[in-house]
């Protein structure tokens, strides 16, 4: 039995940053169950065996590969080759960010490109701490809404409240009382 998801994902850019690199672990083996998957996956980015069985349901619910049931475990199979990806991948990256120009993602290219990192990591260049930046009132982000404002600390009250002892005899008791 092989299923099929009805509406395959627009663009392997969609992807998650997990999908991603079970369908790079996927392309070269084939074909492959979980187990298979999960253990390519290991040396650089360890899961649990759940984890990429999820991700791999997901893939086959979006149409990227196909599934097959074989014993008691699903065979997973792409559905489109790893050039094809990229090649896709990589037209959207020119449809979008260079408005259908080949010449100027070649342009880009022959620039140099920055290590590919988020950029709030960016803070340092070269292991230089980076400097410190001075915000002008108009790149200054917005201020908080009020209701984000932290409020006042309150010391922690307790959750039952306990009458004051009159004497020490009365201590004496309530202890007791509470050992029985």
């Amino acid at each position: 039995m092989i299923e099929k998801s009805a509406s395959p994902r627009r663009s392997v850019l969609d992807l998650a940053p997990l999908e991603l690199d079970c369908m790079n672990t996927l392309w070269p083996l084939g074909e492959g169950t979980v187990r298979e998957i999960r253990d390519g996956l290991a040396a650089r980015r360890p899961r649990a065996y759940t984890t990429i069985m999820t991700i791999m349901d997901r893939l086959a619910r979006k149409g990227i590969v196909e599934r097959r049931k074989s014993g008691r475990a699903y065979i997973y199979r792409p559905n489109l080759s790893a050039q094809d990806a990229r090649a896709q991948a990589l037209g959207q990256v020119v449809e979008n960010f260079f408005g259908g120009s080949k010449d100027e993602l070649m342009a880009q290219l022959r620039t140099e490109l920055p290590p590919a990192r988020p950029l709030a990591a960016a803070a340092t260049v070269s292991g230089a701490p980076a400097k410190p930046r001075i915000a002008s009132p108009a790149s200054a982000p917005p201020a908080r809404p009020a209701w984000h404002a932290p409020g006042p600390r309150r010391a922690p009250q307790s959750r039952v409240p306990r009458a004051p002892a009159k004497d020490a005899h009365d201590e004496e008791e309530r202890i007791d009382d509470t050992l029985l």
